[in-house]
This record gives C-alpha cells, sequence and structure tokens, in this order.
C-alpha cells in the first residue's frame, strides 16, 4: 500500500472544498482498509486549501488546540494522526493548508509548517517526480483508480493502480509508480506538465 510517513505534497494548486474532502481519504479503497492502521499511510501528507475551506473548518467543531498559526481537529483519522490546518505567510501572502501529523510526536505540527514554508518558498518552480505521481492519484477520479488484486503478481498486490487510456490499445490498468514520463505528463493538466523536475520534495 506503499506505507510511508515522510513529509510530502500530495495536490499542486489550492484544492476548493469538494477536493479537499476527496482527499481527506484519498486512500479509502485500499484492500485492507478496516483491516490495518492506516496511519503511517496518512501522516505527512499535505495540500493547500482555500481561506473559505480553512474557516468552514475551523468553525466545523471546537479545535483540538490551537496555536498562533495552526489548529488541530478533535476528531482522529486513526490513532494519533489528525488533520492539522495552518495559516502561513509565505512570501508576502497568507495562504492556508492541511496536512496530517501524528500527534504522538509533538513536534509532528512543527516539521509540518517548516517542510510546508520551506517547499512553497522555493526560487523555482518545480516538481519532484513522486510529486507529478501523487497529483495523479489525487487528481484521478475514484472510478478510475484502484489497488492491485489477487490477479497481479504477488509482488505488485495492493500497489496503487490507475486506467490509463493508451490509444489503440483502449484504457490499460497500470501500477501508478511505473507510468513512464510521457504518460505522466499526458495525465498532467497542461499548466504542470513542463514544470522542471530538479527539486527534492
Amino acid at each position: 500500500m506503499n506505507p510511508t510517513t515522510a513529509i510530502r505534497k500530495v495536490y499542486q494548486g489550492v484544492a476548493d472544498r469538494r477536493q479537499m474532502f476527496r482527499m481527506f481519504d484519498r486512500h479509502a479503497q485500499r484492500p485492507s482498509r478496516g483491516e490495518d492502521d492506516p496511519s503511517t499511510l496518512y501522516a505527512g501528507e499535505w495540500f493547500e486549501i482555500g481561506r473559505v475551506e480553512y474557516e468552514y473548518m475551523l468553525e466545523i467543531l471546537p479545535p483540538l488546540w490551537m496555536r498562533c498559526d495552526m489548529f488541530a481537529l478533535r476528531e482522529f483519522l486513526a490513532g494519533s494522526v489528525t488533520s492539522v490546518f495552518f495559516e502561513l505567510s509565505i512570501d508576502g501572502r497568507v495562504r492556508y493548508f492541511h496536512g496530517y501529523c501524528d500527534l504522538s510526536d509533538g513536534t509532528s505540527p512543527v516539521h509540518m509548517r517548516e517542510a510546508i514554508v520551506d517547499r512553497e518558498t522555493r526560487p523555482v518552480k518545480a516538481m519532484t517526480r513522486a510529486e507529478r505521481l501523487e497529483h495523479i492519484w489525487s487528481a484521478t477520479n475514484d472510478d478510475y483508480r484502484g489497488y492491485a488484486s489477487a490477479r497481479w503478481s504477488e509482488q505488485y498486490r495492493g500497489k496503487r493502480t490507475l486506467l490509463y487510456y493508451g490509444g489503440r490499445q483502449g484504457a490499460v490498468l497500470k501500477l501508478l509508480d511505473q507510468l513512464t514520463d510521457a504518460e505522466i505528463a499526458a495525465k498532467l493538466p497542461v499548466h504542470l506538465r513542463y514544470l522542471p523536475d530538479v527539486i527534492a520534495a
């Protein structure tokens, strides 16, 4: 299922309310849902939202805690992982973000904030291959993405898949992490397609 706890950007651009709610549980289709602890799958994921979405989430429930530029949701996603929302001044402009932090580590919201600021203040606009794949996964409709089932070789089972239109071949089910550079470019919106791939996340 590609578990990881690294802090990582999973969507390029500002998510609207519909996209924000989709990404709150973007691993909902995993085959082990209900049987596993998804904490490491979600912890570290972050994306940008708008001010309206930030304020909506602030007002929906009393926060678990609030600090000068962040607040945590009272409801936990899994284990000690919950949503933390950030209001950050970046290059003289106030921007808003959502991230999943594991609060068993009390410093995780601070590390998340530092990672977001570091990523968003880089002088060259670029995307890593991993960021491109995460954006594709986040932006793809649930009907066109899933997980490798028992029909796949054992080494691939549980890995993320998506339908890719292969021209004359029609739609082909492919492993997300095995998309070629050309296939990745074809799945990205035009404004992201030609960004350089030179900066590590």
